[in-house]
């Protein structure tokens, strides 16, 4: 059978329902390619379910483009924390290397929200049903053929979806990505993410609590709703590999002892297991094939000490739907002029963050006693320059600038 659609997006994670959404809920005839083991998620009742060890720190720009898509107030706002101000401790534990953040300050109402994967999923699982316009496919995908007036999708059922535009959202090791041959430059971290949750003695007070360890890696505690917290240690794998198998106790104490820590006793949630995710750093030479365009991680991986993974995804359904909506009169989908928009769009933003990201991880894992010296005396110096502070927060919530007060996103 053929099916015919103006947009097939590949893809089953959050970047990628989004973008199915967005598209079908500005007019597009779009299919949703998922697969078929993935294509829903359940949860029990607020009360018995536990917390998910993947959150995401969604910043304003992501919050804006959720609300818009009426997914926002669909998830369980109650099991999501506002992040009120963030404290990013060095290795001084004087205080002069430190670096604080508060929503007062930047003149909005958060910072940031942690949100659970799967609230997440639920909410756009029941936005993707109402959808007029999309299609949602259990399939995956076996072979692409990209012609100059179409391209053709081949199942594994034989069916072939015909469509102007493919969007690869289909993560890290996408398969469309690989279809197009599109290059790219990777990097192993040699670190895993090392998750898991904890209930802690002291209320945290909507305070995101970060700790550069050197040769130890990030620790990261992340405000859940009430006395809870969530741990994200990027950990160098012989690390990880001791947090991962010794005592959950064992772990408690490591994070109870680390400086100016003020949540008192911790104790670990249900499951009562961390788990470790690798880290890596994925540049592709280009976002955009022949009537295809990348989105979310199938387009970079940046190293998550900022939490800003998800938020360039969500940047990325965003610039797609402008270039989309740009396009002159009668021009498909997949014309290449539009394709060249969106890049471009993206280009220098996802290639800052790369740079970042890419060069805190470097310097703040020398152990060079000149490099470690610069980066304590480094934290405290932004501390003490508004400007600087400023502009930090500003491209973390996903604005251009907070120089007016009055400015928010629509």
């Amino acid at each position: 059978m053929k099916i015919h659609s103006e947009i097939c997006v590949i893809g089953n994670g959050a970047v990628g329902k989004a973008t199915a959404l967005a598209l079908a809920q500005a007019g597009f005839d779009v299919v949703l390619l998922a697969p078929a083991a993935q294509t829903s998620h359940k949860l029990e009742s607020a009360e018995d379910r536990p917390w998910d060890m993947r959150v995401y720190a969604l910043n304003h720009m992501a919050q804006a483009l959720l609300s818009s898509l009426k997914v926002w107030s669909a998830m369980d706002l109650s099991r999501v924390a506002p992040v009120d101000a963030m404290l990013v401790h060095g290795e001084d534990s004087g205080g002069l290397g430190q670096l604080s953040f508060d929503a007062y300050g930047a003149r909005v109402g958060a910072l940031a929200w942690i949100v659970e994967d799967s609230n997440l999923n639920v909410a756009l699982d029941a936005a993707l049903r109402f959808a007029s316009g999309l299609r949602v496919i259990s399939a995956t995908a076996t072979a692409l053929k990209l012609a100059t007036d179409n391209a053709a999708i081949t199942l594994d059922n034989g069916d072939v979806i015909e469509t102007s535009l493919v969007v690869g959202a289909d993560g890290a090791q996408s398969w469309v990505r690989g279809q197009c041959e599109i290059g790219l430059d990777y990097r192993s971290y040699n670190q895993q993410a090392v998750v898991a949750n904890f209930a802690c003695e002291f209320p945290h007070h909507g305070v995101a609590s970060q700790w550069f360890l050197g040769a130890d890696g990030i620790v990261a505690l992340l405000p859940l709703p009430g006395q809870r917290v969530s741990l994200v240690w990027s950990a160098p794998d012989a690390l990880a590999a001791s947090l991962l198998h010794e005592p959950v106790e064992k772990l408690a104490e490591r994070l109870m002892a680390l400086p100016d820590q003020k949540l008192g006793q911790m104790s670990i949630l249900p499951p009562a297991a961390p788990r470790a995710i690798p880290l890596k750093m994925i540049r592709t030479h280009s976002a955009i094939a022949h009537r295809v365009a990348l989105v979310g991680d199938a387009a970079h991986v940046v190293h998550p000490l900022a939490g800003q993974g998800m938020n360039l995804g969500f940047a990325d359904v965003d610039a797609l739907l402008s270039a989309l909506a740009k396009r002159e009169l009668k021009t498909e989908c997949g014309d290449a002029r539009t394709l060249g928009r969106y890049a471009r769009s993206r280009k220098e933003d996802v290639a800052l963050m790369h740079l970042a990201m890419d060069g805190l991880q470097r310097f703040f894992a020398s152990e060079l006693p000149p490099v470690r010296a610069l980066r304590n005396a480094g934290l405290g110096l932004i501390d003490r320059i508004p400007f600087l502070k400023r502009r930090l927060i500003a491209h973390a919530l996903g604005k251009t600038s907070l120089t007016n007060p009055e400015e928010r996103w629509q």
